[in-house]
Formats: structure tokens, C-alpha cells, sequence
């Protein structure tokens, strides 16, 4: 997705994913870990630091990291130390793809 999504546009979890991942790779060169949940959070979806990265063992986020998603998402402040969620919904995915690739979003909204 090279050019800002539109608002009609679905998108499904699993595409989703797959270019918020891309897009970070692309802008950072390292790795994060784009996850869907599971269960009753299906839908949602949480981007951090991959498991050889975290601060312990609980998969924490360091200071540095958290700041460096927050800043690749351009959110203006850092992510929360278990990493930044995304509900799920087709324009909640559309607004973190644009972040991710470093556009700004057609909606602002953040959870």
C-alpha cells in the first residue's frame, strides 16, 4: 500500500498486519512484532518490540524502544511498554497502515 488508503477500502485483520509489519521493517530496518489476538480479542491487533528485543522476560518494551514505535507511528509520545494496540476494525487498521508507512492518517482517532 503505496498510497494513502482510502475510507471505503476494507481491509482485513491479516493484511493489515502484513503491511504495518512491512511498513516498520522498511522505515526502521529491524523487525517488530505485528501480533493478532486471540479468542475474544481476535480482531485486535498489537505492535512491539519482537521477543528478542524485550527488557524481561514478561515481553516488556525498553524506554528506547517504546519511544522509537511511538515516533515510527508518529503518536507524539511513546507506546505503552506492552506495545501499541489496535482495535478491530477496518479503519482502525487504514489509520495505523497510513502511521506505519509515515503518512498521516485520514482519521486521527488513537485507542
Amino acid at each position: 500500500m503505496t498510497e494513502q488508503t482510502t475510507t471505503s477500502t476494507y481491509i482485513d485483520r491479516d493484511t493489515a498486519i502484513k503491511a504495518i509489519r512491512a511498513a516498520l521493517r522498511r522505515r526502521s530496518g529491524k523487525a517488530w512484532s505485528v501480533r493478532g489476538g486471540r479468542g475474544t480479542a481476535w480482531g485486535w491487533i498489537t505492535i512491539s518490540s519482537p521477543p528478542a528485543r524485550s527488557a524481561d522476560r514478561w515481553g516488556t518494551m525498553t524506554d528506547a524502544e517504546a519511544a522509537e514505535l511511538g515516533e515510527l507511528l508518529g503518536l507524539g509520545h511513546p507506546v505503552h511498554p506492552q506495545g501499541q494496540g489496535i482495535p478491530a476494525g477496518s479503519r482502525d487498521y487504514r489509520n495505523f497502515i497510513d502511521r506505519a508507512e509515515g503518512r498521516t492518517p485520514a482519521s486521527r482517532e488513537v485507542w
